[in-house]
């Protein structure tokens, strides 16, 4: 990945590759390079979105009227 890569920036390349693949108009070794290309991209992107939702934390209020963070639960919300 380029050193100045962030997640927008990826995931705008992966739509545009996975749009490449689908036009069909790309010969085999074109579309083995590409799809290449967007399996790391696809990591880059999930390991971007799995670090953000690990910061992510709630604020709590507690009984006694005070108030903590704690890790969001994104499957409790689902």
């Amino acid at each position: 990945m380029p050193k100045k890569m962030n997640f927008e920036k990826g995931l705008s390349r992966l739509e545009e590759i996975v749009e490449q693949l689908e036009s069909g108009d790309l010969a085999l070794d074109q579309s083995l390079k590409i799809f290449q290309e967007g399996i790391g991209l696809f990591r880059f992107c999930s390991q971007k979105l799995n670090d953000a939702q690990s910061k992510v934390e709630k604020l709590v209020e507690l009984s006694d009227g005070k108030f903590k963070l704690e890790p969001f639960d994104f499957k409790e919300e689902e």
